[in-house]
């Protein structure tokens, strides 16, 4: 079967719009509304999956798909290995960039700014909500490093389990979380024609906000 040409695929979109009369004063209360409204619908596929951009000591930039696990007034917070390849990027480069899509409702939003670990406490609190199943998996998955295979690395789950038989499992010393610290967060709404609407909350000095209206 001969692949689909990407370029005839074309919608409209039609299904809202985004002024500054009725957005939200802060960038938190309008990523709230839409959070709410993308995780209500069973259209939207995992509402909390943000694509992740960091770049290298040399500038290469990679990007992946990671879960924010906490939203609020301070950024995003999604959590990892602290030796995999994103790490590693953040060590040399802590700046990154994260868009939550959620194309059902024909909307993304944008975030960027420095990236800081969490601290311990937090790491702990949110790794004891896990099921039991991803903090094995947090234990024995050497993140971004190569494996010999798969039956090799569910052997060494299966050590893993039988090292915690019976017993709470803390995080690895080598998992926790990171955020987004945003400097810029911008909301976008597909409209007619390309036309779309897009509204940036943008750090305006140390404390404050500017909101403005970007060109589609």
């Amino acid at each position: 079967m001969p692949m689909t040409d990407p370029a005839g695929l074309r919608r409209g979109y039609a299904r809202g719009s985004l002024d500054e009369d009725t957005v939200a004063a802060t960038w938190l209360e309008q990523l709230q509304r839409w959070f709410a409204d993308a995780a209500a619908d069973p259209a939207v596929v995992e509402a909390n999956a943000i694509q992740l951009a960091t770049a290298d000591a040399t500038g290469r930039p990679a990007v992946r798909t990671v879960l924010a696990k906490g939203i609020d007034e301070r950024g995003i917070v999604f959590y990892t290995n602290y030796e995999s390849a994103k790490a590693e990027d953040l060590d040399a480069n802590p700046f990154g960039a994260a868009v939550f899509a959620w194309l059902p409702h024909e909307r993304q939003v944008r975030i960027a700014g420095p990236v800081t670990k969490v601290d311990r406490a937090e790491t702990e609190a949110y790794f004891a909500t896990r099921p039991r199943e991803s903090q094995i998996g947090a234990w024995a998955s050497p993140q971004s490093q190569v494996v010999a295979s798969r039956g090799a690395l569910d052997q060494i789950v299966a050590e893993t389990e039988e090292r915690f038989a019976g017993v709470d499992i803390p995080p690895p010393p080598h998992w926790g979380g990171y955020r987004i610290t945003p400097e810029s967060v911008e909301f976008w709404q597909g409209r007619h024609g390309r036309l779309h609407d897009r509204i940036r909350y943008r750090r305006d000095g140390t404390d404050g906000w500017c909101r403005e209206r970007l060109a589609p």
